[in-house]
């Protein structure tokens, strides 16, 4: 009975830290191969994912080839370029040095897509509630991050794209989403601290500030969150 108290113990453990330990990685890929095997596994574990009315509405376009990726990422620093247009003065300068994506860097990419035509007309459980399609592609997102984690792989998520560009790249159907470009490989470590937050762009609330009881209760901005948000915006 303790060995497998044990045991159940371990796993929970193992699955806490892969949550807290899991990153959006940028510039920590070494670009070394993923084995096929492994590559296997993390995608079986992304298609493992649940799906409302088990439509299973996503596909996986894997792109290794560098010409592609190389197309790709100048269309994201294109993006990069208009997103800082956006930018004040300030803002900008906190910007400039973040990066956004590890397209060359990392092994491979992978592209998670949605298909609302998967199990249409009657899709079950979506009738309400049409977003629950994308919502189901996100879980196996989510799915595949965890996994690469657990094999000690890196995921980077870019969304400095517009899907015209994707979807004509990859030859992707009209009417098929591309969802998300993810990189994916080895990396050398995974960052104690997001990004984002190393480079003062923004910091992670606490769970207290986004927790509600029966109700949605209004909270007025405390004095801590205007400094912190200061903080953000002024450091160097």
């Amino acid at each position: 009975m303790s060995t497998e108290r044990d045991r159940r113990t371990i796993e929970t453990e193992t699955l806490y830290d892969l949550l807290y330990r899991r990153r959006d990685v940028r510039g920590e890929f070494t670009g070394a191969p993923v084995p096929d095997a492994v590559l296997h596994r993390v995608l079986a574990a992304a298609h493992a994912a649940p799906s409302v009315g088990l439509s299973q509405p996503w596909d996986f376009v894997v792109v290794t080839d560098l010409a592609t990726r190389r197309a790709f990422a100048a269309h994201v620093q294109r993006e990069r370029a208009v997103f800082t247009e956006s930018l004040d003065a300030a803002r900008a300068a906190r910007f400039a040095p973040i990066r956004i994506d590890g397209v060359l860097a990392s092994s491979l990419s992978l592209v998670v897509t949605y298909d609302p035509a998967r199990g249409a007309p009657a899709v079950l459980g979506r009738h309400a509630i049409a977003d629950t399609g994308l919502y189901s592609v996100c879980l196996a997102v989510q799915n595949l991050w965890l996994a690469a984690t657990a094999e000690g792989l890196g995921v980077g998520w870019v969304s400095f794209y517009r899907e015209p560009f994707v979807r004509d790249l990859l030859a992707i159907p009209a009417g098929i989403r591309p969802v998300a470009w993810l990189c994916l490989g080895p990396v050398t470590a995974l960052r104690e601290l997001p990004d984002l937050e190393r480079h003062g762009w923004a910091r992670r609330r606490p769970l207290a500030d986004v927790l509600h009881r029966e109700r949605w209760q209004a909270r007025p901005e405390t004095e801590a969150e205007t400094q912190a948000e200061a903080e953000t915006q002024t450091q160097p």
